[in-house]
């Protein structure tokens, strides 16, 4: 009997990009320096989270393609429903400035000040990317330090995302 090819997405190590079936190497503009900087930001956007509700704090760290970093924290509401996931504040706050261009985000979050686990973005966040990046392109930095972290497309994250294609 023929083993399963293993199509587990596998964390990022020493330059590689996680991918389902191999290793690849991550692009010029993310080395490991650059996917620190913005891992050591959304360590510092999740400082500003309110989180009086569940105590979750989230920051991310979007990177323009002018190289801009422009952060963002998760913001809770008592209805719940208004809160706001730091990805899309990011993103949101980016727009609003003019900025439309992106090549990749951090992201770091978990109850309180401790970071266990890596925090994925959610289905809405990953909706809100694909409106702006390019899916096969735009990368997810997932991090639980800046020497602990995984690296994926948003493709990877989100096959088969609605955009304005769907809509022509």
């Amino acid at each position: 009997m023929d083993k399963e090819k293993n199509t587990e997405l596998q964390p990022y190590k020493k330059g590689m990009l996680a991918v389902r079936d191999s290793a690849r190497k991550l692009p010029d503009s993310m080395s490991d320096l650059v996917c620190r900087k913005l891992i050591r930001a959304a360590c510092e956007y999740r400082k500003r989270a309110y989180t009086p509700y569940s105590g979750f704090q989230v920051g991310a760290a979007l990177l323009t393609a002018q190289n801009e970093i422009i952060g963002g924290c998760n913001i809770e509401n008592a209805a719940y429903t208004p809160t706001n996931c730091a990805e899309r504040t990011a993103f949101f706050k980016a727009v609003s400035e003019g900025k439309k261009d992106f090549l990749a985000i951090a992201i770091v979050g978990g109850k309180e000040e401790k970071t266990e686990e890596y925090c994925a973005p959610c289905g809405v966040c990953r909706q809100v990317m694909a409106e702006f990046c390019d899916p096969a392109t735009f990368l997810v930095i997932l991090a639980r330090s800046e020497e602990d972290y995984m690296v994926y497309t948003l493709e990877e994250l989100l096959p088969f995302s609605f955009s304005g294609k769907n809509l022509q």
